[in-house]
């Protein structure tokens, strides 16, 4: 993930084409040597010899290293590179290597790293800047190029340490600072998990964009969330994600923020963070239909849960599955929806046909004092069995049968429901026989009176 973000090849790449582009400038301006024999001829007197300057390029080396750019880098851009033919005259001029000076030296194995990155051979032209580093008299510009593209190059192949340890160097040696340095250094101590010092660097890469006028790309905040969840440090990660919420507006951020505000606690703006992004049209997975609607419900919110899961039922992103509708159907029961809970429970037991399915169905069938349908599912739920609440079960089974008159049927589920220990079980067992004894002495009275008519 940070390698690719960082795109450190490409970076390298590009930096030694600019660096020997400003090689080239100094060089090929024309050798001083060559400039002091044209003054000389023009005074009438004659030069002595060239000194072995360490910073000139003798004509041989000149025409060598002229030869070579034209190969590499032809004037005409329809013209492909002859890096075949660059890298033989590369390597002529590297056996005379001991003869060159340091400045000859440094130009030759420059070039020579411009042709392990054109060639994609990142191992040699590692060890080729590693060889510039060694030469002594090397100029200050030059071990600034060599060290940075080093550090840069180290990071690519995740030689970490080694990439930290060079672009220290680089800082040190160096009398500006730079962007790229502390991307790269950012990047390095993010892969070695060392977070703690990740994110100082990668702030400073922030801030040096800021000031040269910059955009900063959604990775890098991205980039310094992650090190911050992952230190735990949430409150410096929620104050990224409102940043990235803000200036990118993007269904991913508003993920992010409700997972702070959950990580923080914050139940409250965590489920408004969610029904914001709802809002916005960013929900595209059942498992944010599902993650909103059933915070609300338990935020005692049950019918604004039940217009999401409706909603996403509706759009298919939600699964009209038993799972899903037991969800549904519960939410109506909390919210005292009895009549529109009936259709989600009634289908609930067409696709579950178990206990707890039935129950559901029986009890809305209750709710709505359809007993006669009530009795019958509470029956059935407990022919399917399965169920945590049996006592609930038969207590509810006997409310239905005593509005049905059917009193004896109405005692034995009101005594097992005792039997099982449910909580008022026994007040309903004792209400059953009176209800029984007020119902059979109306009934001997309604027949008395209707024998002393007749009579």
């Amino acid at each position: 993930m940070a390698t690719s973000y960082l795109k450190l090849k490409g970076l390298v790449l590009a930096g030694m084409m600019a660096a020997s582009a400003v090689v080239l400038q100094a060089t090929f301006s024309e050798p001083v040597h060559a400039q002091q024999a044209a003054q000389g001829e023009q005074s009438g007197q004659r030069q002595p010899p060239p000194t072995r300057s360490s910073d000139t390029l003798s004509d041989r080396v000149y025409r060598a290293i002229a030869e070579i750019q034209t190969l590499m880098t032809p004037e005409d851009p329809a013209d492909q590179p002859d890096l075949v033919s660059a890298k033989t005259a590369l390597d002529e001029l590297n056996e005379r290597y001991d003869t060159l000076n340091d400045f000859e030296k440094s130009t030759l194995l420059n070039f020579y790293t411009n042709y392990y990155l054109a060639t994609d051979d990142i191992p040699n032209a590692m060890a080729t800047f590693e060889r510039i580093l060694e030469i002594v008299n090397l100029r200050e510009d030059a071990r600034l190029r060599a060290l940075l593209s080093l550090g840069q190059l180290y990071a690519s192949e995740e030689r970490y340490d080694e990439a930290v340890t060079t672009l220290n160097q680089w800082r040190d040696l160096s009398v500006e600072e730079n962007a790229t340095v502390f991307q790269i250094l950012a990047l390095a101590y993010y892969n070695k998990q060392d977070y703690p010092q990740a994110i100082p660097h990668l702030l400073s890469h922030m801030d040096m964009l800021r000031a040269e006028g910059r955009e900063l790309g959604k990775n890098i905040y991205g980039l310094l969330n992650l090190m911050y969840i992952e230190l735990e440090d949430y409150d410096s990660a929620l104050e990224v994600t409102k940043t990235m919420v803000g200036l990118f507006d993007e269904a991913s951020d508003w993920r992010n923020l409700a997972a702070i505000y959950g990580y923080l606690e914050d139940d409250a703006k965590r489920i408004q963070t969610l029904e914001l992004s709802y809002r916005k049209g960013y929900f595209s997975s059942e498992a944010e239909y599902l993650n909103l609607s059933q915070s609300l419900a338990g935020m005692d919110a049950p019918a604004r849960g039940i217009k999401i899961l409706e909603d996403g039922i509706e759009k298919a992103v939600v699964e009209e599955n038993d799972a899903n509708l037991r969800r549904l159907t519960q939410m109506y029961i909390m919210a005292n929806e009895f009549e529109h809970a009936l259709k989600p429970a009634q289908r609930l037991t067409e696709l579950a046909n178990d206990g707890e399915s039935w129950d559901y169905l029986g009890y809305v069938y209750l709710m709505n004092r359809d007993y006669v349908n009530a009795a019958t599912a509470m029956q059935t739920a407990l022919e399917r069995g399965g169920l945590e609440n049996q006592g609930e079960v038969q207590l509810s089974l006997a409310r239905a049968l005593v509005e049905l008159d059917r009193f004896d049927e109405a005692l034995v589920a009101a005594q097992r429901a005792e039997t099982l220990g449910t909580n008022n079980a026994g007040q309903f067992v004792t209400f059953v026989r009176s209800s029984k004894e007020r119902h059979e002495a109306l009934a001997a009275r309604k027949q008395e009176s209707i024998e002393y008519y007749q009579s």
